[in-house]
């Protein structure tokens, strides 16, 4: 449980900002020395900040197709539609074009989130305020209906890059923040578990890719299996992937961390307080696979999110000849202290 809630929401502000390199290099100054009572108005801020930046770059445009009916042929011409258009005695042509326009997907999704924010109970007025102006811009752009966003229809390209950062602070607030009730509305729901754990994997690898740069390594890789030269190639589709959360490299040394996020970070089994089965198995199988010479210099690391539990993993243990263990990231601290316990995890492991 979160003791002191300002300081924990400062610190999503923090891994969002190691998550996307846009917010440390954009001027965010002032988001980052205000404190704030909820995840909701800190997204309000990030949010106000990087739309009224965009818009001084100018909203984003695309081609989107448009069917009219017209005096002159424009585009292509929509038989079915001109034919319709005569039975009702109209002398029009009903036209099929593309037109550069603002109201695309990426530009609705702004709208309707900062919609969203604005009616939520969490944001301070002050930053509702802010919103309300930035709406002028949007006027002729459409509301969504969130449930209906298809996220993997985004796509990224040199002339909407600046929207990356804008659309992944959309999808918290819109896909794990925003839930049916039975009238059809919709509230605002804490940040969710998924949510959180994904953001925390790519705060902890971003912040060893900024700090750490002794390593020549450090990114999510995948482990390979180590099987025997004569194994079946075409039974190895069979084998389930090893995708490592973050793998960290300084020379001949790799630690694997696998970070977990979770309400609680040991389960019981008969009366007895024990790490997750599943968890420790796989970072077991990960470290082995990798260490294929057996040479002890692969290690893995269990990495939870610290809890209100009053007993949280801090072990290490040797595993045939590898250094295994879990330990817990206190979120709810000043951050200097989240990035102390990083750099030390590292140098007990690398150096």
């Amino acid at each position: 449980m979160i003791k002191d809630k300002s300081i924990f929401i400062k610190n999503i502000y923090y891994m969002l900002s190691y998550a996307f390199r846009a917010l440390r290099r954009g001027n965010y100054e002032e988001v980052a020395s205000e404190r704030f009572e909820n995840a909701q108005d800190l997204f309000a801020a990030v949010l106000s900040k990087g739309v009224a930046q965009q818009l001084k770059q100018g909203l984003y445009r695309e081609y989107v197709t448009k069917n009219e009916t017209l005096n002159v042929l424009r585009g292509k011409l929509d038989i079915n539609g001109t034919i319709r258009a005569r039975l009702a005695r109209e002398q029009k042509l009903a036209c099929e074009f593309d037109e550069l326009s603002e109201n695309n997907l990426f530009n609705q999704i702004l709208k309707t989130t900062m919609h969203y924010l604005v009616a939520d109970e969490g944001v301070r007025s002050e930053r509702k305020a802010q919103l309300k102006k930035l709406f002028v811009f949007f006027d002729g752009i459409e509301l969504i209906e969130p449930s209906s966003i298809q996220w993997s229809r985004l796509n990224y390209r040199r002339n909407n890059r600046s929207y990356e950062l804008l659309m992944n602070i959309c999808f918290f607030v819109l896909d794990g923040m925003l839930q049916t009730t039975e009238s059809g509305k919709y509230k605002m729901l804490a940040l969710s578990d998924e949510h959180m754990a994904r953001l925390y994997e790519k705060f902890i690898l971003e912040y060893y890719r900024k700090h750490h740069a002794y390593l020549s390594e450090a990114r999510s890789a995948q482990v390979k299996w180590d099987l025997t030269e004569d194994t079946d190639e075409r039974m190895i589709r069979f084998l389930p992937s090893m995708q490592t959360d973050v793998f960290l490299r300084n020379g001949e040394k790799v630690l694997i961390i696998d970070a977990k996020y979770y309400g609680s970070s040991l389960q019981k089994q008969y009366d007895k307080l024990t790490l997750h089965s599943a968890n420790v198995y796989q970072i077991f199988t990960y470290v082995k696979n990798q260490d294929k010479e057996n040479t002890g210099n692969v290690s893995g690391m269990l990495l939870y999110a610290k809890t209100d539990e009053p007993i949280t993993p801090d072990c290490v243990f040797v595993m045939g000849g590898n250094r295994i263990g879990a330990r817990t990231l206190d979120l709810n601290t000043d951050f200097k202290h989240i990035a102390k316990q990083l750099d030390e995890l590292a140098g007990e492991f690398l150096k």
